[in-house]
């Protein structure tokens, strides 16, 4: 809710009583930590686990109100180094902390003392909204629930609620994945006996997949294929709550601590919802507005337990082997739980059929599955083809009856056969349906009835009761309300297991121009024909056709015309550095292998080749397409992309490239960072406001791209360039650093359009 400085007295955080529109989520640092980091070769501290030192904010660790030092990288198998933060004294470059200094713990009780008014108000507001959505629902609802997780927004929402409500007018629920860190289970522990000793229900809601037994069914989960939330989750709450009420049909009000400043998706969400996280429930999020200083402040004041995962330098305590985890966060897990990770890394060697599976696991192989295309002994148990003037399904081996599975249709409007054949049967159906909304749905029973594997989501999405595996597969009195169909393909397992429907082995690729990059010669005489280029040129039938797609995506050309972006580039001159910061964020945002570059490739750390292109390879790119990407990095070091703006550079040994190399880039021009800003912003769905760390912070998964990422801007470097932007074009932003802020706001009545003007 409010703004946060930090205080160099406590070591400690204090709250404004300016409203927050930015946080930069800030986390307390405890020994075991700093010991991992091996900030102890070079700093002295007590080593107890009661009281943190400072604090971290992404990558930056501040200690009395000063960066102290940064982390980069790190990876499941390699932990992050560090980078101690400098400053000028006596004409030097000295350490902001000498070595040797001895760390003194933040002071709690003068840190509480110092925001009790605040976190008061904070308090009062929550407890008011609880208990205002609770009286207003509580005649229409059959329940309420807290979603307890075991993490620090859900141990505060708790004792919010707590506070707002009678104990015996609401449950917690605990959803088990099984696959949440040891230390969850033990605050779990902590947190179920209190909540018995205080009259409050407390339940936990589990799969009965063991982990074990899910990854190898449905395959690894990825960031395309999160069975994982709906199967371990979702589902097993949702019929854990059925059962307390012996109600198929009840319609709750789930209490949910998400926090609108944990994602730029978050910060979307509404405080109260119908159906966005279980199926025909509510949800109200009483805490959305909070920060993560605020849940700090709030647990050390109330003396809540905390996740002990926090102290080992986990940002987050969901699962503990997460697809949507990696880099620094993998790092701290591996060395906290190495055999509880181990298992998971097993099961992916055990499950995936590839030839480097090592290099598979740590560059995020698995991560990025689609399909079920790797998986070891995977059949295909679903097949369709149009034959003459019919759709014909084949379904082999399958798992579950279809006559069950198309009770969900009632009366199906088209005529289809189904024939015997050996180990399934065949379905045909007129060719004319297959479009339909209709087929597309009794396509769906096949997956069901090829797949199943009983995993309990369609018996969680029927709210009427009709489905039941307890005997096999039976479902009755079906009301056809096809909620059991409203899932990814109409099945978890087909959905996550499917191999592509093309057949082939290798999925569309991301290399955009072939062995054909564009060359300096192309683009000098491209900007000196203009228009007439494309009657008038050299160059053969794919080079003009690669480098058509390259001037496409670079916003140059369309359809064989220049562009008005075209002419802002030639009023800069086409060889200036104005010019090709602003064609490379074209280019970033336009063009998949410009982009993969981006994402794959952090400034300034050099490559192998071959790392590359395994890691290519693994993202379902052909050998020959990554051998082409790797040689088209080098064709755009080599344009001014690369001898004008620095992008990037490669060794060679003999004629073979040997390392790649993204360089920071030597760009200067602040009205380009500006054009950035806005294409970051519209593409975060307008998401107008935010601060330094989160520009800094290029591990953030998000659509819009900083551009720290794409050029490799210093903080300082961006600091001073965002304070002149704010000083010269205070109508399109405005950049306050003061108090720590460091407040970013764009002027959203202003497009990227708009900056372009400004050249």
């Amino acid at each position: 809710m409010y703004e946060y400085k930090y205080d160099a007295e406590t070591g400690g955080i204090i709250l404004t009583d300016t409203t927050s529109l930015v946080s930069k989520e800030p986390r307390p640092v405890y020994a075991q930590e700093l010991d991992y980091l091996g900030v102890d070769d070079y700093l002295i501290y007590e080593k107890q686990q009661d009281v943190p030192y400072m604090w971290a904010e992404a990558a930056r660790y501040i200690y009395k109100g000063e960066v102290i030092f940064n982390t980069k990288g790190g990876s499941l198998y390699e932990k992050p180094t560090l980078e101690f933060a400098m400053k000028e004294e006596n004409g030097e470059k000295v350490r902001v902390i000498p070595n040797g200094t001895v760390l003194e713990k933040i002071d709690i009780s003068a840190m509480v003392e110092a925001n009790r008014d605040s976190l008061a108000i904070i308090e009062q507001i929550t407890v008011k909204k609880i208990y205002d959505v609770y009286k207003r629902r509580q005649k229409s609802l059959d329940c309420f629930h807290v979603a307890f997780s075991g993490g620090k927004d859900s141990i505060v929402l708790l004792e919010l609620v707590k506070k707002a409500l009678p104990r015996s007018s609401y449950m917690v629920v605990f959803g088990d994945t099984k696959m949440e860190f040891p230390d969850t289970y033990e605050l779990v522990d902590i947190v179920e006996k209190q909540c018995k000793e205080e009259g409050i229900n407390f339940y936990r809601a589990a799969s009965h997949f063991e982990p074990e037994e899910s990854w190898r069914l449905f395959g690894p989960p990825s960031r395309v294929l999160r069975w994982c939330c709906t199967v371990h989750k979702a589902a097993p709450q949702t019929l854990k709550i059925r059962e307390v009420l012996g109600k198929n049909d009840y319609v709750g009000m789930d209490f949910v601590g998400v926090r609108a400043h944990e994602s730029a998706t978050r910060a979307t969400y509404d405080e109260e919802n119908f159906g966005k996280k279980q199926k025909g429930q509510y949800s109200h999020n009483p805490i959305l507005e909070w920060t993560s200083a605020e849940i700090w402040l709030y647990i050390f004041s109330h003396n809540l337990p905390i996740n002990n995962t926090y102290k080992k330098g986990n940002s987050r305590a969901g699962c503990l082997f997460c697809p949507m985890g990696g880099g620094k966060s993998d790092s701290f897990r591996y060395l906290c739980y190495k055999n509880e990770i181990d298992k998971y890394t097993d099961i992916i060697r055990d499950t995936i059929a590839d030839k480097n599976i090592n290099t598979y696991i740590t560059n995020g192989g698995w991560i990025e599955r689609k399909n079920g295309r790797d998986i070891i002994g995977n059949e295909t148990k679903y097949t369709e083809e149009i034959i003459g003037d019919n759709l014909v399904i084949t379904i082999k081996n399958p798992s579950t009856d279809w006559h069950e599975w198309i009770k969900t249709l009632g009366e199906v409007s088209f005529e289809y056969d189904v024939e015997q054949i050996s180990n399934g049967f065949r379905i045909t159906v007129p060719k004319q349906y297959d479009k339909s909304s209709e087929c597309k749905l009794f396509k769906q029973v096949f997956h069901k009835a090829a797949y199943c594997v009983k995993c309990g989501v369609c018996e969680a999405n029927c709210r009427n009761g009709c489905i039941s595996f307890k005997d096999g597969l039976v479902i009755t009195n079906c009301l056809h309300c096809k909620q059991c169909h409203n899932i990814d393909d109409g099945c978890l397992a087909y959905h996550s297991m499917q191999l592509p429907k093309n057949g082939g082995r290798v999925m569309k690729s991301i290399n955009t121009f072939a062995d054909h990059a564009p060359k300096i010669e192309w683009i000098q005489n491209f900007f000196e024909k203009g228009n007439e280029f494309f009657t008038d040129n050299t160059l053969g039938p794919m080079q003009i056709s690669m480098f058509k797609r390259f001037l496409s995506d670079a916003k140059l050309a369309e359809k064989n015309k220049t562009t008005q972006f075209y002419d802002v580039v030639t009023r800069l001159g086409w060889e200036s550095e104005e010019a090709w910061g602003l064609i490379l964020v074209q280019l970033a945002y336009q063009n998949p292998q410009i982009k993969w570059y981006i994402d794959n490739m952090p400034i300034n750390e050099t490559f192998p080749r071959q790392y590359l292109e395994d890691k290519l390879v693994e993202a379902e790119i052909s050998p020959k397409d990554a051998k082409s990407i790797l040689k088209a990095f080098k064709r755009l070091t080599e344009i001014p992309l690369g001898y004008v703006i620095n992008f990037g550079i490669t060794e060679n040994s003999g004629r073979q490239i040997s390392s790649l190399r993204r360089c920071k880039s030597t760009l200067s021009s602040k009205l380009v960072l500006l054009y950035a800003l806005y294409r970051y912003a519209e593409a975060c769905e307008g998401y107008y406001q935010f601060n330094l760390s989160t520009l800094m912070d290029v591990a953030i998964d998000s659509v819009g791209i900083s551009p720290v990422k794409i050029f490799g801007f210093e903080r300082d470097e961006l600091e001073a360039m965002l304070r002149g932007l704010s000083a010269k074009y205070n109508d399109f932003i405005d950049a306050d650093f003061t108090h720590d802020l460091e407040k970013i706001a764009l002027r959203d009545y202003h497009t990227s359009a708009d900056v372009l003007d400004l050249f």
